[in-house]
């Protein structure tokens, strides 16, 4: 874990546990993944539930289809006219020969007249329909993006766990950009390449009726052509999609832990690790491309084809009178428009495959099992009204069912107390503190907060009762003013410096070039780790709560300035109830009662000179830390 704030508000992770010492063994492995082959599990439900996610805009999208259609509508009777140009410049050559008349340029005028204007109200109504949906698909991402962010917040530790940054990024990016893509451009092209069909279709029919059957013979050859592809290519955009996660989630992790990296010589093994991720990406995102890219040159074979047959019987039924030349080549337009269409709603299905896999993974997302909801009659409680008397009953807890890490923890705190926990690592001392902060919820028995079951509470209300102060720091790109106050963010400026002063922080941040106001880059790596952990103290005493928690609040400062803090932490837990894990003993030698575990259990329990008196666990622990031998010995 890694909170550092006071009041536990809005608790966030960098690492959200990985295995270890009080976290889950094996954490922070890929969450479910797609197998090879699979396709978008359901790709029916997947759609189904994608369509009811944007009926809340269905209105502005009719609106956008009805624009497209009319578009559609102007565009697709400007051959028609054209074709009346046609004739009548062809009559008027046959009439000039026979010398009976002239061309009517006048007539062509009007034609090419009423011909622009209808190409240019197609136009705007095709620029306002780009323009409605365009910003539907924008409230429709921007909520779906809300939604996920909401879900993060809601989903158990457990979630994060086993699920890498990197898997959980790619659904917040690439996964909505996808859906965002089709959006924008594929439901639009839907509509009007329908419209497009069916008008060109009744077109055709008012020009000849037999050559409309010829032409006709493109859909059920385009859609075998759409089914084979299909078929084949959508096991390779569910594994594109995957594989993409993967790449993010380990660019992601080498990227946060690039000094460690170096530092172990780890590079040729992140290297290699990207070249199989990045390898298999490439080869499953060159067969689907490719693959959807036969779809588009073999529709347009199978309407080449039917093209020439229009062709030939065209001129056929010209020569013999039964066509005029203008409808020839007002139906030979539509022909080569009329294939268009169809390979847009070709090439639309293979993106749909792509969507399909995209939204399947945004919608397992956010369907995860959520944390235990709050009952209707949970308890609501300000800080004030906190007594700090804490009571574990029978705990027992396990990151997984099969295998316990606390096993019956039992022990009462009273009100103002400080309980230092000490025990070899791997001991559950850390998983106390996330049990108390319902981080997890116990597998059995009972944490009460004065008298009441925390489970009784409000999470945010509960939370509001502590302040973390925890090993590893958590702070994030803000200035030092604002991660302090990060504490309690309606404190004044005087709040803050004083707070600062109690934490021994003032007197280093105002030798910092812009003190206060000097801006933490993302990791914070331009303060010393030190001055990082004083930091999260002076956040700790800004919070000023009435149940403190300290897991190793010391480990990084040096032995002088662990004075000076001990002094402030002192005055801090005066009156208020304080849980401290420590691998130092010497910072808890003054703690009302120190308990010692192993293997999830107390072993031992007293104050520091009655431990020591005992000779027991505690003793050898204490010793431990002077003596490589003893050490040995307790581990």
């Amino acid at each position: 874990m890694s909170v550092n704030h006071g009041l536990g508000r809005g608790v966030r992770d960098k690492r959200m546990s990985s295995g270890g010492p009080g976290g889950p063994p094996g954490g922070g492995g890929p969450g479910r993944m797609m197998m090879p082959g699979e396709k978008a599990r359901n790709f029916k439900s997947t759609m189904k539930k994608l369509i009811g996610y944007i009926g809340h805009y269905r209105w502005m999208i009719l609106f956008v289809w009805l624009l497209a259609i009319v578009s559609t509508v102007f565009s697709i009777i400007g051959p028609k006219i054209l074709a009346e140009a046609t004739d009548e410049i062809a009559q008027g050559i046959l009439r000039q020969v026979a010398g009976t008349g002239e061309i009517d340029f006048t007539r062509i005028a009007q034609i090419l007249f009423i011909l622009l204007a209808l190409y240019g109200v197609s136009a705007l109504f095709s620029y306002a329909q780009g323009y409605v949906m365009s910003g539907v698909t924008m409230k429709i991402t921007y909520r779906m993006r809300n939604d996920i962010t909401e879900k993060m917040h809601v989903l158990p530790f457990r979630y994060f766990d086993r699920t890498t940054h990197g898997e959980v990024l790619s659904r917040i990016t690439n996964d909505v950009d996808t859906i965002m893509n089709t959006l924008n451009q594929s439901m639009t092209q839907i509509i009007t390449s329908f419209a497009t069909i069916i008008g060109i279709l009744v077109m055709m029919l008012t020009i000849s009726w037999q050559m409309t059957l010829v032409a006709l013979c493109i859909i059920p050859l385009s859609l075998i052509v759409v089914m084979l592809i299909v078929r084949k290519s959508q096991k390779y955009f569910v594994k594109q999609q995957e594989y993409l996660g993967h790449v993010n989630s380990h660019v992601e992790e080498m990227f946060g832990s690039h000094i460690v990296v170096k530092a172990f010589n780890g590079e040729k093994k992140s290297l290699r690790e990207f070249s199989e991720y990045n390898d298999s990406l490439y080869q499953y995102a060159w067969k689907a491309n490719f693959l959807s890219g036969l779809m588009m040159p073999l529709a347009n074979l199978v309407g080449n084809l039917v093209y020439v047959a229009i062709c030939i019987l065209g001129g056929y039924y010209t020569i013999n009178g039964r066509m005029t030349i203008g409808g020839i080549q007002a139906f030979i337009q539509y022909v080569r428009t009329f294939n268009q269409p169809i390979v847009q709603l070709a090439n639309i299905s293979n993106v749909l495959q792509q969507t399909a896999a995209a939204a399947e993974r945004v919608f397992e997302f956010l369907e995860e099992e959520e944390e235990h909801p709050e009952t209707a009659d949970a308890l609501s409680v300000e800080n004030k009204d906190v007594a700090g008397q804490v009571d574990f009953e029978h705990v027992a807890f396990g990151y997984h069912p099969e295998t316990m890490i606390i096993h019956d923890f039992n022990i009462r705190v009273q009100p103002g107390q400080k309980i230092a926990i000490v025990g070899p690592t791997g001991a559950g001392k850390t998983t106390i503190v996330k049990l108390l902060m319902r981080f997890y919820d116990v597998s059995q028995g009972t944490i009460r907060l004065d008298g009441h079951d925390i489970r009784s509470f409000k999470r945010n209300d509960l939370r509001l009762t502590f302040g973390m102060v925890l090993q590893d720091t958590w702070l994030f790109n803000g200035t030092i003013a604002d991660n302090i106050r990060y504490g309690r963010l309606d404190a004044t400026e005087e709040e803050v410096l004083a707070a600062a002063r109690a934490a021994q922080v003032d007197h280093f941040v105002r030798a910092l070039p812009d003190g206060y106001n000097l801006v933490l880059n993302e990791e914070a790596d331009n303060i010393s780790q030190g001055q990082k952990q004083l930091l999260t103290i002076a956040r700790a005493i800004l919070a000023d709560p009435k149940i403190l928690i300290l897991d190793e609040a010391t480990s990084n400062v040096d032995t002088r300035t662990e004075v000076q803090i001990q002094k402030g932490m002192d005055y801090l837990m005066k009156g208020r109830t304080s849980f401290v894990i420590a691998h130092r003993l010497s910072t808890i030698r003054n703690a009302d009662l120190i308990l010692c575990m192993r293997d999830g259990d107390i072993v031992e329990q007293g104050s520091h000179e009655e431990l020591l008196t005992r000779d027991g666990f505690y003793a050898h622990l204490y010793r431990s830390q002077f003596d490589t031998d003893t050490a040995d010995s307790v581990n």
